[in-house]
């Protein structure tokens, strides 16, 4: 098997089991984080890196982006290729409405019938009961989005965006990241945001800044369609992410380590870095978290066993997973604003409640998938 086989990607043969694989990992470490408090928290990827799940997930909806829309835009007419990103984008501005009115539902659910009083504030539910019709307005503009239910909005977003860059990048990928990153720059730099309302402020997920881990995902996903690399793989880039991903992971762990690493961050802002260089902000998805991400991406792009571990047949429900990730999310979502309204209603110390819920949503989650994977099978 040859290295642009290997390492690049499999389209030739069919899925690449990596994406589906990681995205079902994905959305695995999503669940269990939005079950705060539960102890499998510990062991998301969170606590070993500056990025999380939410990262790993855009950077790989990129890439199968790039894998499902950038032929569309040499196949089809313009207009056809235009209308299926934004079909999508469509499908998941859908799915983020009722999965909001649902859980919405749940949350007030518990707080009317058992006493779960936590639930009349939590998850950004206070503006809705203080201004219902102005935060039931912002619903449906997105400019009022609940806790944990904000990042099917930013991706809807992204895919409005990503027409856009497809055509840039069938003249020249590095043109489009180049522009994308120029884009991430102006957006820390004003502070550019999409408005929120009723509350002040902008979105958690800024489209404005996240474009660009979508856009370098986009760009790998269209290079890997023709069974190319967008960065060689070559040994010095190699072991250069690694050595990245051990000194995050010291400053993870490790005081000293955290306090030399803080010190540098404060040196580069008293000499004038701005803050989205210089601190681990979320909205503007700040350069440490950016970094750590795309380390993370190379250096499991170039290890083989990885090829073997995502095709096995032990991680096939996970891999399911992240090939209805829509559904799959949805599902997920709803289930983990169900466990925390269950725990604020809960009068005993929740440990054993955590680990059955978190297992038993994702045996759901898994259950689900695999009906809609025998459903999508075509008969004998």
């Amino acid at each position: 098997m040859s290295q642009n086989l290997t390492l690049a990607g499999l389209s030739g043969l069919g899925r690449d089991p990596r994406l589906d694989f990681f995205r079902g990992l994905a959305l695995v470490m999503i669940f269990i984080n939005h079950v705060p408090g539960n102890p499998l928290e510990a062991l998301t990827n969170r606590n070993f890196g500056f990025s999380d799940a939410a990262e790993g997930f855009v950077f790989m909806s990129g890439m199968a982006a790039g894998l499902a829309y950038s032929m569309t835009f040499v196949n089809l007419p313009l207009w056809r290729a235009v209308a299926k990103c934004w079909g999508r984008a469509w499908t998941l501005y859908s799915v983020h409405l009722v999965i909001s009115m649902i859980s919405l539902a749940i949350m007030m659910g518990a707080a009317y019938w058992f006493d779960a009083e936590k639930m009349w504030v939590s998850n950004n539910v206070g503006p809705w009961i203080a201004a219902p019709v102005q935060a039931t307005i912002g619903i449906a503009t997105l400019g009022h989005q609940f806790g944990y239910l904000n990042i099917l909005p930013m991706y809807a977003a992204l895919l409005l965006m990503t027409p856009v860059m497809i055509l840039i990048a069938h003249r020249s990928v590095w043109l489009m990241l180049a522009l994308s990153f120029l884009l991430w720059i102006i957006t820390g730099e004003t502070r550019l945001n999409v408005p929120a309302f009723p509350n002040q402020g902008g979105w958690f997920f800024n489209p404005f800044a996240w474009q660009f881990l979508f856009a370098i995902g986009l760009a790998a996903g269209m290079c890997m369609k023709s069974g190319q690399r967008l960065v060689p793989n070559v040994a010095w880039a190699k072991w250069g992410s690694l050595a990245i991903l051990i000194f995050v992971l010291a400053w993870m762990k490790f005081g000293v380590v955290q306090d030399f690493g803080r010190s540098g961050l404060s040196f580069l802002r008293d000499h004038g870095f701005p803050f989205y260089i210089t601190n681990f902000d979320k909205t503007f998805l700040a350069a440490p978290r950016l970094l750590h991400i795309l380390a993370l991406a190379y250096f499991l792009s170039t290890q083989t066993w990885i090829i073997r571990l995502s095709a096995s047949r032990w991680v096939w429900p996970i891999e399911l997973m992240g090939r209805f990730g829509l559904a799959c999310f949805a599902l997920g979502t709803v289930l983990s604003i169900l466990g925390q309204s269950i725990k604020a209603s809960l009068i005993f110390d929740p440990w054993l409640f955590d680990m059955g819920f978190v297992f038993v949503g994702l045996a759901l989650q898994m259950g689900f998938v695999r009906i809609k994977w025998q459903l999508a099978q075509k008969p004998a």
